[in-house]
């Protein structure tokens, strides 16, 4: 896998020590996120809302066995099987997406990223460690997820258009939940039955991606119709803007075209990307229309964005896929990213998983098999 850090000039051994510190730093630093809970679990903080959610623990997973933690990936798994996933009512089969540290849920309904990230976390394990019994075998757990997710009474995927919903069963979708780079292999590893539908969704996922994205700025809304115009779905936020959530979307066409080479329609999005954010400052990054205009609150004053750190860390995920012509600038935000620190204080979280996944794919750590 494509180490692009080593490709800039940065030595493998400066690049080794800067992912492992990443990694140790929200694991086991002073501003980690991860925290051991009841029953020899352990859980990633929302530290802006004070709770564990199947994003952050299906991410948490990802990372560990990107990095061969299995200690960390089990008992993460634990936590979300004893406290979040759910064995009974409407949605069972399905992961709570928010749960308080005790393991109280908080809400009953599940978010799909979380879903998509456990099952290809979970099959990476079984392939690096192999399958145990019950929760632990991972390969068993991954097609059992998927299946839930296609063939519930309330499905995850709309079935005609093969497109994620935001939640199950709703008319619309959130761009950065497309991870066509994972479907690619549910394609090969999932049910064999439904192997077709995962490469169906897969194609779809990257038409509707180019139809998402703004073309002049290259920006996604947070969420968005099936026919890829932005959907407010507010108030009082305006879920159509490009803000937090749909920072991820870049990042994902990066790492698919790490995965799975060079694509035209990714290249113009990513380059779009990179070269209206290039000359901004991070702490000068705000909340955006996707058309590029700075969005104002309700007394006329620009909206700052929330999570700048995660913003500047997808931008340089994005870089992946840049155009080789756009070269220069792409090199300008990776070095900025690899001079800026991990985030502290209390939005850390999301911000933070942001920034480590981003050093993976750029040092070439954030592969599939």
């Amino acid at each position: 896998m494509k180490n692009t850090f080593l490709e800039y000039g940065y030595s493998k051994e400066e690049i080794e020590i800067r992912v492992n510190k990443t990694f140790d730093e929200i694991f086991e630093g002073m501003n980690r996120f991860y925290f051991e809970g009841l029953h020899d679990t352990g859980y990633f903080m929302d530290t802006g809302n004070c709770d564990a959610r199947t994003e952050g623990m299906s991410y948490g997973m990802m990372m560990c066995v990107m990095m061969d933690k299995k200690e960390y990936f089990d008992r993460m798994w634990k936590f979300s099987q004893e406290f979040m996933y759910m064995n009974e009512g409407w949605l069972k089969g399905y992961f709570a997406w928010s749960v308080a540290p005790d393991g109280k849920k908080n809400a009953f309904g599940p978010a799909p990223d979380g879903e998509e990230f456990y099952a290809m976390a979970l099959f990476l394990a079984g392939k690096k460690w192999g399958d145990g019994e019950g929760i632990y075998n991972y390969t068993a757990w991954a097609r059992k997820i998927l299946k839930t997710c296609l063939h519930h009474p309330s499905n995850m995927w709309e079935p005609e258009s093969a497109l994620i919903r935001f939640v199950p069963g709703c008319g619309f979708s959130d761009p950065s939940y497309h991870l066509m780079h994972f479907y690619h292999y549910f394609a090969k590893w999932a049910d064999e039955c439904d192997r077709p539908f995962w490469k169906r969704a897969e194609e779809a996922s990257r038409a509707y991606l180019v139809k998402a994205c703004h073309p002049k700025t290259g920006m996604n809304p947070e969420y968005g119709n099936f026919d890829g115009t932005p959907n407010p779905y507010g108030p009082p936020e305006n879920h159509g803007d490009f803000y937090s959530d749909a920072y991820r979307t870049g990042a994902n066409i990066g790492l698919d075209v790490l995965w799975h080479g060079a694509n035209p329609e990714f290249a113009k999005i990513a380059d779009n990307l990179i070269n209206f954010f290039v000359d901004i400052p991070t702490e000068d990054f705000m909340k955006y229309k996707i058309d590029g205009t700075v969005c104002v609150d309700e007394k006329g004053n620009p909206e700052k964005a929330l999570h700048p750190i995660a913003l500047l860390a997808t931008l340089a995920q994005t870089t992946l896929a840049c155009s080789p012509s756009n070269r220069s600038n792409a090199e300008k935000i990776i070095r900025r990213f690899w001079e800026t620190p991990l985030r502290t204080g209390e939005r850390r979280y999301y911000d933070n998983c942001l920034y480590l996944f981003a050093m993976l794919a750029l040092s070439g750590k954030y592969k599939p098999e």
